[in-house]
């Protein structure tokens, strides 16, 4: 009874810790710098890391290369989409938003938001989602938050 009572209590512990819009700006700041002193291999294996540095409430970074391709080099939400061509991956509305986030982070700024809807893993609706992108070298470095 009381390992059901720490599992429930931790799962709904985990559902109500929320990443803000300023985290998720933060923590792609953070990944950059760490990419930049660490270099992009170590980098990249560090985003995939899930009990990594780059896992705080519900934010995580991915990456992609900045040519276009939008084969994914990190995700550290689910590594089984590491090497695999997202390109076409759509929302909830069929909107192309890899295609949108990499036309961000490759554009003149290389950073801004992109806002779509996605399944929300706490509540298993379909929310809209936030996200903040930057350009860093050949790299284009993500974080979103849920609305």
């Amino acid at each position: 009874m009381v390992g059901c009572m720490a599992l429930l209590f931790n799962a709904g512990a985990g559902a109500a810790e929320k990443g803000t819009a300023d985290e998720a700006v933060a923590m792609v700041k953070k990944a950059a710098e760490f990419m930049k002193k660490n270099g992009k291999e170590k980098a990249l294996a560090e985003f995939n890391n899930p009990k990594g540095a780059f896992i705080h409430k519900d934010l995580y970074i991915f990456a992609f290369g900045a040519n276009g391709d939008g084969v994914e080099l990190a995700n550290g939400a689910n590594v089984k989409l590491v090497g695999k061509n997202v390109l076409e991956m759509k929302d909830a509305d069929g909107k192309y938003l890899i295609k949108d986030i990499l036309a961000l982070g490759m554009g003149k700024e290389g950073k801004g938001w992109v806002d779509y809807k996605w399944p929300n893993p706490t509540t298993g609706s379909i929310d809209g989602k936030r996200t903040y992108v930057e350009r860093v070298d050949d790299v284009i470095l993500g974080c979103g938050v849920y609305k």
